[in-house]
């Protein structure tokens, strides 16, 4: 098999450019990852699934992957610049609980959703409070040539360092729009380092620094634990596209004062060589936001019957870096083609073991697999090519299982292993039991036997009444959902 170069688009220099590691052999890749004060919605969910399918690619192509996400438990603000309150401590003063504990549930509420998502562990889970120390020492090898204090804390002035928002294409103070003044600061676009507790407050995270008590800014945290657990310069960072304009950047500068304050022609001095971001998840009934009270998370998907691997599917049926329209009906769709593929596998399975390896015509088929994941991770393309391979008529049965398997390495939708049967889930209102279906639909197979279409009929409007689809066209048997 042909291994065509991994080529990336670099949202630092706006191009696709070939992956070149910084140490031979090896990727390191750092995730921005979530801020642990409320359930993710699935549009977080997207870029978990982006740097899954990343990381995966990064191990196919034989590169030894070390994989960093961050879990942001202090810091983040609520409008996530320099202005309201931190976000942790918001929760945990409305709930009357403790910011640990609720820091605490909602990490493993995302774990959760990670494990559904077959998203692959990544090498360290950082936790930020667990790196405060380094923090400081951080901050105060920059702050005498690159921060200034204020009342509030410590500001990063953005002056200081060549080429401030060119990632984000955004070096005007319009650009800035949504970052709230802060009464003295020097430019508009200045973050802070280190925010001071306010006299008279005490907060439940907070710690002693040489600018008072207080606690880091938001994107100070990645900078320390991209260093520390990953080295300067790493090889790539990803993160959402909604990072690209005020987060990524100022953690750049900061990287930029950290190491050489040097400009970005070279990408290297912004920490990583490879900046990526997936796009957003758009629904446009605007249940997408966590403001809204009753939004769109993963198990509110499980809760009306649809198995998480089908939001995988959706998410790899769209090329990362275009919009993703959610839609019920999408989802459904995307829950259709896992389908038959989990049924065309499992015919596989019950009548061939895989082989070691997959035979010459397989390896001869998968180039197009690699040409496409190649191609900045073109995961649409890629389906289209794991369908024909699946298609190809092959008398060696153990080999194209054995191709199915490397290729799923990437896709990470488990089609070894799955079934028809566990892609059916139970929606939460179903007021009928799948015994009682499965024994409804052997009477009106009965009844189609006897030609006794009258009977078939009335079964078939039972079922529809208690919200019971049922598919008479599957050619494996008759498929049924709950509506």
């Amino acid at each position: 098999m042909t291994d065509a170069p991994l080529k990336l688009f670099n949202s630092l220099t706006r191009k696709l450019e070939e992956f070149r590691p910084v140490h031979a052999g090896e990727a390191r890749v750092y995730t921005c990852g979530p801020t642990v004060y409320n359930y993710p919605h699935i549009g977080n969910m997207r870029a978990y699934v982006f740097a899954d399918v990343l990381g995966r690619t990064l191990s196919w192509k034989g590169y030894k992957l070390t994989h960093v996400i961050n879990i942001t438990d202090v810091g983040h603000l609520t409008d996530d610049a320099d202005s309201g309150e931190d976000k942790l401590e918001k929760i945990a003063a409305e709930k009357a609980q403790s910011i640990w504990d609720i820091a605490r549930h909602y990490t493993e509420a995302y774990w959760a959703d990670v494990k559904a998502l077959n998203i692959r562990e990544p090498a360290k889970w950082s936790v930020a409070t667990d790196y405060i120390d380094e923090m400081i020492e951080f901050a105060k090898g920059i702050a005498a040539k690159h921060c200034y204090e204020l009342d509030s804390g410590l500001y990063f002035d953005v002056s200081t360092v060549d080429d401030y928002g060119r990632l984000a294409r955004a070096v005007t103070e319009e650009g800035e729009a949504r970052i709230e003044t802060v009464e003295g600061k020097r430019n508009a676009a200045d973050f802070a380092i280190w925010r001071k507790t306010p006299p008279g407050e005490k907060r439940q995270m907070e710690w002693d620094s040489p600018w008072g008590k207080g606690a880091p800014g938001w994107h100070l945290e990645c900078s320390v634990m991209g260093e520390a657990l990953l080295g300067f310069p790493f090889d790539i960072h990803t993160g959402g596209i909604d990072h690209r304009e005020i987060h990524h950047p100022n953690e750049i500068a900061q990287n930029q004062a950290h190491c050489c304050t040097d400009g970005l022609d070279v990408a290297e001095n912004s920490g990583a060589r490879v900046w990526m971001h997936n796009n957003f998840l758009v629904e446009r009934s605007g249940k997408m936001s966590k403001s809204s009270g009753e939004f769109l998370r993963l198990q509110l998907l499980i809760d009306k019957g649809y198995h998480p691997l089908a939001y995988r599917m959706m998410c790899l049926q769209a090329h990362y870096r275009s919009e993703l329209e959610f839609s019920w009906e999408g989802l459904q769709a995307a829950l259709t083609r896992l389908k038959r593929m989990a049924m065309r596998i499992e015919l596989l399975r019950s009548g061939s073991k895989p082989s070691d390896a997959p035979d010459t015509a397989h390896l001869k088929l998968m180039e197009g697999f690699d040409a496409a994941l190649s191609d900045d991770l073109n995961t649409p393309e890629a389906l289209t090519v794991f369908e024909w391979i699946l298609a190809f008529k092959s008398k060696d049965q153990g080999a194209k299982l054995a191709a199915i398997s490397r290729l799923d390495s990437v896709l990470g939708l488990n089609l070894l292993t799955l079934t028809r049967t566990d892609l059916r889930i139970r929606p939460k209102s179903a007021i009928i039991t799948e015994d009682e279906i499965e024994a409804a639909l052997a009477r009106r197979r009965e009844a189609r036997a006897a030609k006794d279409f009258a009977t078939s009929d009335a079964i078939r409007d039972e079922l529809t009444a208690k919200g019971v689809e049922v598919m008479d066209g599957d050619p494996l048997g008759w498929e049924w959902k709950l509506q």
